[in-house]
């Protein structure tokens, strides 16, 4: 793992945008790989603004999100399809054809599942994998047990992500219980990763998934078998790293201009 620690969030978020933006010039038919949730709107932000400058271009690019809830329909206020719209389709150039997200709302879940994970492999694995990273070290929607080399697939989302999850629904009764994800062993095959955490109630599930042992009680721990990744960091979610010093003896720390 390569890490990345930054002095503010703002400076972390800007990171994870640039390499994103990068892998699009150096390869403008990457496959990305998305994610969403709070943490994300800063990035999508971030790419808008650089896309509106003629920064970057998802013209040629082809996406999968990780994961929908199941009974959801793309239309939806809580889908995240509505929320890939809003965060970042509709403000870039990305071809409507060529971003892909499960459909929340099939007759058949599990067989909607296996289709997802097909067309992944159809379209040759995902290039750049975007990742944030739950307080229960989840992935995805990769809950903890989830077998380490899991293929996209419905889980049972557990009772803290749910409550994490409520406040984009009326109430945390009405956020569904299931969901497609793409699963641990899918992402494990990406090229490369980038997982960006920031505040102090990650500080020690970041320590868990960069220092502790591969386990699937922790799922990102899985990430320390992955052959390219990079976890951006603000300072206070590398708070508890115990290798802290030597991160940033290889990657020195970077500081934010504006304190």
């Amino acid at each position: 793992m390569k890490i990345l620690i930054h002095q503010t969030r703002a400076t972390a978020t800007d990171c994870a945008a640039a390499l994103i933006a990068d892998r699009l010039t150096r390869q403008p038919d990457t496959v990305l790989g998305l994610a969403t949730g709070g943490t994300m709107e800063s990035v999508y932000a971030n790419l808008i603004a650089r896309h509106q400058v003629g920064g970057v271009s998802f013209a040629r690019a082809t996406s999968f999100n990780l994961d929908e809830y199941v009974g959801l329909q793309a239309d939806h206020p809580c889908s995240y399809w509505h929320y890939m719209r809003e965060k970042l389709f509709d403000h870039v150039d990305m071809d409507p054809h060529r971003a892909f997200l499960p459909k929340g709302d099939a007759a058949d879940a599990e067989a909607e599942a296996a289709r997802y994970e097909a067309a992944i492999l159809a379209a040759g694995d995902i290039g750049l994998q975007l990742l944030g990273l739950g307080l229960n070290g989840h992935i995805g929607f990769n809950e903890p047990t989830s077998s380490l080399a899991s293929l996209t697939r419905i889980k049972t989302l557990t009772q803290s992500t749910r409550d994490a999850n409520a406040r984009y629904f009326e109430r945390t009764d009405d956020v569904p219980r299931l969901a497609i994800t793409i699963g641990i062993g899918t992402i494990l095959r990406a090229q490369e990763v980038v997982l960006l955490a920031y505040g102090a109630e990650k500080a020690g599930v970041v320590a868990q998934m960069i220092e502790g042992a591969v386990s699937a009680a922790c799922p990102a721990t899985a990430l320390q078998m992955h052959r390219k990744v990079t976890v951006v960091l603000d300072e206070d979610a590398a708070s508890d790293l115990a290798l802290r010093n030597y991160y940033e003896q290889v990657h020195p720390r970077v500081s934010d201009p504006s304190i």
